[in-house]
């Protein structure tokens, strides 16, 4: 008869608990696995696997039952949290982006259904939050968090020391990328539809009976269609950008 070996069980319980704790704040915020597009059972089974596979990394020796284990615990979601957030900071710039361009264009009030959150957003700015999505899939960045993940168990272990203040205020001082690297996906695009909206300013003047309103609206719209198309090849670069800035912040939170 085998005998059972009661802190075994505890300590590879215990190192799947740190795994789905920690895997789990990270799925329920980062891009492309915490979207609402996936279907929870997906999620879900996604999630379970790569606790499983994580939880040889996470040994530890800490009581589950005590409070220094609930802590722990809580420790973990909010390091994959950190984690997690900061990448869906990135992708919001650019969705952000693409919303400042919607609305140079006069395309703002073109809006559909999210089904990444659940309500509304502009169009322009879901053409843009795919196309970063394909390239953050090309790019590997999938596969780039998680190994992020499978290193931070040996650079912090579960029952160190967590995120502390000086790397929540990182992670909120990186809260200004979403706008600064807004502003650098919108700007060849809304520069040039600012020199189209100067040109009808000085039509307006020439020209004040002109009914601006109806020849200029296609006119914007068709201008900003070709603004767009040529302004797309400097998203990729901005989002690498972004992307550089918040993989180092990342590993930072995970203590590398």
């Amino acid at each position: 008869m085998t005998n059972v070996d009661l802190a075994q069980i505890q300590h590879l319980l215990g190192s799947l608990l740190w795994a789905i704790g920690r895997v789990s704040g990270a799925c329920l915020l980062a891009p492309v696995f915490g979207d609402a597009v996936m279907p929870k059972r997906l999620r879900l089974g996604v999630m379970l696997v790569l606790a499983v596979v994580l939880a040889p990394l996470a040994p530890t020796q800490i009581d589950l039952a005590s409070a220094e284990g609930v802590a722990t615990m809580v420790s973990q979601v909010l390091i994959g949290a950190a984690i997690g957030f900061v990448l869906k900071l990135a992708f919001e710039a650019v969705s952000l982006g693409g919303q400042l361009v919607g609305q140079s264009m006069s395309l703002g009030f073109a809006e559909t259904v999210d089904p990444r959150g659940g309500g509304s957003s502009p169009v322009i700015s879901q053409f843009y939050l795919l196309m970063v999505t394909l390239l953050f899939l090309v790019m590997d960045g999938h596969l780039r968090l998680i190994a992020l993940l499978a290193d931070s168990f040996g650079t912090l272990p579960p029952g160190a020391s967590a995120i502390d203040a000086n790397s929540l205020h990182a992670v909120v001082a990186f809260g200004t990328q979403l706008f600064g690297g807004a502003v650098r996906v919108a700007l060849p695009a809304m520069t040039s539809l600012l020199m189209v909206n100067i040109g009808f300013a000085a039509i307006s003047r020439a020209a004040p009976s002109m009914n601006l309103f109806a020849v200029g609206f296609p006119i914007t719209v068709t201008l900003g269609f070709v603004a767009l198309w040529l302004s797309l090849r400097s998203v990729p670069g901005a989002f690498e950008s972004l992307q550089n800035s918040a993989w180092t912040l990342m590993h930072e939170l995970a203590g590398g």
